[in-house]
C-alpha cells in the first residue's frame, strides 16, 4: 500500500492558475481521473491532494473543489493540504475556518517562488504560530539558499508539524550538493520536521535520469531524518517533466532496495497515516 501526499489536480475550467503560464508544459488540464487510473496501477490506495497554487481569491474554492473529489465513490482523495497566507491580516478567521474542515490536513504557502524575506515579516511568523493548536500541518517548499529561513520558522513555533517538500528542492541536474547537504542535515535536527520523498525526478536530467541518479539525494535526506521521518509523494503532474508517475514509483522501490519491510512500510504509508491521521 502507498500513500500518495502529494497530489496536484489541475482543472482550469474551475479554478485559476497564473503561475502555469511560466511553465508551458503544465499548461493544460491534468485531471484526477487520469491520476486515478495510474495511482491504482501501482498501488495507490490513498492520496492527499496538494494546494497548485491557485489565485489568491479562489483558495477556499480549491479546497471544496478537492471536497467533490473526496467525495467520488470509492475515490483516492482522503484530505487537502490547502494553500494559505500566513502574510494577511485575515489568515486568523481563515485557520479557524479550516479547523472546522475534516478535509483539510495541513497548509502550504509557496516560498521557493517567492522572496526569500517572506517568512520572516512578524506577522507571517505570528501566524504560523498560531497553527500550534490546530493540528494541523505546514509543508516547508523552500530551495537550498532558504533553509536558514525554514529554520528560523521552524525554531519559532516548536509546536507545528512542519513537512519539508521534494528532498528540499535540489538541483540534482546540477550535482550542486552544496548548501543543500548541510541545510537537509540542520533542519532534521528539528524534530518537529519531517521530509517529504518526493520531486526528486523534476529536479534531474529527463532524458538521462536513472534510479542511481537520484539515490545519494533521497538517501541523504532519510539518513538524516531516520525512517519514521519521512513520507512519499508522487508530485503528479510535475513529475511528468521527469518521465512520470510509473518511472518514479519504480525508481522509488529500487532505491528501497535493501531497506526492511518496517522501513518501507514506514515511509510508503504508515507514516502519513499516523501524521494525517488518515
Amino acid at each position: 500500500m502507498i500513500v500518495d501526499t502529494h497530489l496536484h489536480v489541475i482543472d482550469q475550467a474551475v479554478l485559476e492558475y497564473p503561475w502555469l503560464a511560466g511553465v508551458p508544459a503544465l499548461d493544460r488540464p491534468w485531471p484526477y481521473e487520469t491520476y486515478a487510473l495510474e495511482a491504482r496501477r501501482a498501488g495507490i490506495s490513498q492520496t492527499l491532494h496538494m494546494e497548485v497554487d491557485v489565485a489568491p481569491a479562489l483558495i477556499e474554492d480549491e479546497t471544496a473543489f478537492v471536497g467533490r473529489l473526496a467525495d467520488l465513490p470509492g475515490g483516492l482523495v482522503v484530505g487537502a493540504i490547502a494553500s494559505c497566507r500566513p502574510e494577511d491580516q485575515g489568515f486568523a478567521s481563515y485557520l479557524e475556518r479550516q479547523r472546522q474542515n475534516p478535509l483539510v490536513k495541513g497548509f502550504r504557502r509557496v516560498l521557493h517562488v517567492m522572496l526569500d524575506e517572506l517568512s520572516e515579516q512578524p506577522l507571517f511568523r505570528e501566524n504560523i504560530a498560531r497553527m500550534a493548536s490546530s493540528g494541523l500541518t505546514f509543508d516547508l517548499c523552500v530551495l537550498p539558499r532558504q533553509m536558514k529561513q525554514a529554520m528560523a520558522l521552524v525554531d519559532l513555533a516548536p509546536d507545528v508539524h512542519f513537512i519539508l517538500d521534494h528532498c528540499g528542492v535540489p538541483d540534482i541536474k546540477g550535482d550542486v550538493r552544496q548548501p543543500w547537504h548541510d541545510g537537509v542535515a540542520e533542519l532534521a535536527k528539528r524534530p518537529n520536521v519531517t521530509a517529504k520523498i518526493s520531486g526528486v525526478v523534476a529536479y534531474a536530467d529527463p532524458e538521462s535520469w536513472i534510479a542511481d541518479t537520484l539515490r545519494p539525494w533521497v538517501e541523504h535526506t532519510i539518513a538524516c531524518f531516520g525512517w519514521d521521518r519521512v513520507v512519499w509523494g508522487s508530485d503528479w503532474p510535475v513529475c511528468m517533466l521527469g518521465g512520470g508517475l510509473m518511472p518514479w514509483i519504480a525508481a522509488t522501490h529500487a532505491l528501497l532496495d535493501g531497506a526492511s519491510e518496517d522501513e518501507k512500510r514506514k515511509l510508503l504509508s504508515e507514516n502519513a497515516i499516523r501524521i494525517w491521521r488518515l
